[in-house]
């Protein structure tokens, strides 16, 4: 911890913390992006899905046929198959969703109070490491550990989305607000070129000839086994080494609050009445208020597309880890300036107009992405039948794919990392913990009902092409709303 460097007061001023403790402070999203962007968006969340689960519901529906499968057999079981995949991760998404609107702003609050923040960092940094550590059991052709997956999926969702609650609510008290959208920024551009490296290791692992590192067709480096999905499954732990490392700094350089002397028994009581407090006058601040509901709805929209966007990519192309591996890489590249260039026009331009040119950009990119299928592009373009020799991204739809998939990669970093400097801009001097409890509750409030309509669309169209379509509606429902908010600091006396 730095010294001579003290938090926010509670008139909300604040003194900046060392450039090391900034840099620190960045790094978090470096140390927790590798969980995102393996696990949840591109290779273990398809592997369960799209291997895990849906690989279990084939061989049960196959068993169930009673005879040999036709084409049509297969056609209906592959597609039976796909949605109960897409489904079970939809749970898992669904039930950590629910658990984090129910129980962010409380911690907010609560950390407010006792006014450290590290220890709740901590806490729930362990749960995520141990609920990726679990992973390496998803074995695929077991039944029995579905559900034990599920909950580690979970578990590690909560633990991580909960400490960045914690993390965003530091921001306003180490570095000027004029400074805020760049340090933000930095944030979000550390975090993705850490998922950048993370994929890039993953690739040379599982497919060591791409990069060099062995002859063709060579199998998977450290002897791991492929046909039992030991890479994949090797991705939880991996995960969970690499937060261990690199969230130190955090913890070392980044000043925490002082420590307020009240016991966490009275801090949980008074953090719930200031919670209730905060919510039946949040609606007062109006500005806040606003910000939240239309963040609550253009987030869930982004966090869709993120989120299943390679499970999407796997039932429609059939795309394998290594293509997979790739298109995170190159959706990445594309993140990373826009997070660097979004974080300079944040404070160039203001954080209101740069969240809605990029919701703008992510809602023509899932219009595009929607438009897309099999054998078609722009919905009415009819294109060649998928050739299985094709090599990588070797066909217009997957090239018409990843040309709006460039696009929402642009944007979707500085509109995140936009939104957590707004709320910064937006929140009551002295209430930053509340703001950003609240902040994370409208970023998870509704956080169940996409992936669950994404499940639900998939299922009854039978084909996952049109479960995209639902991010649509939260995208513009969220851009309208955001229209109308004005980025001015709510003042603390209302």
């Amino acid at each position: 911890m730095t010294g001579g460097h003290t938090p926010a007061g509670s008139d909300g001023t604040a003194t900046p913390a060392s450039r090391l403790g900034q840099v620190s402070w960045a790094l978090f999203d470096w140390a927790n992006q590798p969980f995102f962007t393996l696990v949840t968006t591109f290779i273990f969340g398809p592997y369960f899905a799209g291997e895990l689960v849906a690989g279990l519901q084939k061989a049960q529906l196959l068993q169930a046929l009673g005879r040999p499968p036709d084409a049509a057999d297969l056609a209906r079981i592959n597609e039976a198959s796909g949605a109960a995949g897409q489904a079970a991760l939809a749970f898992t998404q669904s039930a950590s969703g629910v658990l984090l609107a129910l129980l962010s702003p409380f911690l907010g609050s609560m950390a407010d109070i006792t006014g450290r923040r590290k220890p709740y960092i901590l806490v729930f940094q362990i749960l995520t490491a141990i609920g990726c550590a679990i992973l390496w059991f998803a074995t695929p052709g077991s039944a029995a550990i579905v559900p034990a997956i599920s909950f580690a999926l979970i578990l590690a969702t909560i633990g991580a989305e909960f400490s960045i609650v914690f993390n965003n609510a530091q921001l306003p008290s180490i570095v000027e607000p004029s400074r805020m959208g760049w340090l933000s920024g930095l944030g979000w551009g550390l975090g993705y070129t850490g998922g950048l490296l993370s994929l890039f290791i993953v690739l040379a692992v599982r497919d060591p000839s791409m990069v060099g590192l062995a002859p063709s067709g060579s199998p998977p480096l450290f002897g791991l086994d492929a046909k039992t999905f030991e890479v994949e499954r090797l991705i939880g732990p991996a995960s969970a080494l690499w937060l261990a490392i690199f969230v130190i700094p955090m913890f070392l350089f980044t000043p925490d609050g002082k420590a307020s002397g009240i016991s966490p028994i009275d801090a949980a009581r008074d953090g719930a009445r200031k919670l209730w407090a905060t919510i039946k006058k949040v609606a007062h601040y109006r500005n806040p208020f606003l910000f939240l509901i239309a963040y609550m709805i253009y987030n869930d929209g982004l966090a869709a597309i993120i989120a299943f966007g390679g499970v999407y990519a796997k039932g429609v192309f059939g795309w394998s880890t290594v293509t997979l591996g790739v298109f995170g890489i190159i959706i990445t590249l594309a993140a990373i300036p826009g997070c660097l260039l979004g974080g300079r026009l944040d404070d160039r331009i203001g954080s209101r107009r740069l969240v809605l040119i990029t919701t703008a950009g992510v809602t023509i990119a899932a219009l595009g992405i929607l438009s897309v299928s099999a054998n078609k592009i722009l919905f009415f373009v009819s294109a060649t039948p998928l050739d299985p020799a094709r090599g990588l991204f070797g066909s217009a739809q997957e090239l018409t794919f990843m040309a709006f998939a460039l696009l929402l990669g642009a944007c979707m970093g500085p509109m995140q990392a936009g939104s957590r400097t707004m709320m910064g801009r937006l929140a009551p001097p002295g209430m930053a913990g509340e703001f950003y409890g609240l902040y994370a509750l409208s970023g998870r409030a509704t956080a169940w009902m996409a992936p669950t309509a994404i499940a639900i669309v998939t299922t009854a169209t039978e084909t996952q092409r049109w479960g995209v379509a639902v991010v649509i509606p939260f995208l513009v429902i969220g851009f309208a709303l955001l229209w109308f908010v004005r980025e001015e600091r709510a003042s603390a006396a209302h």
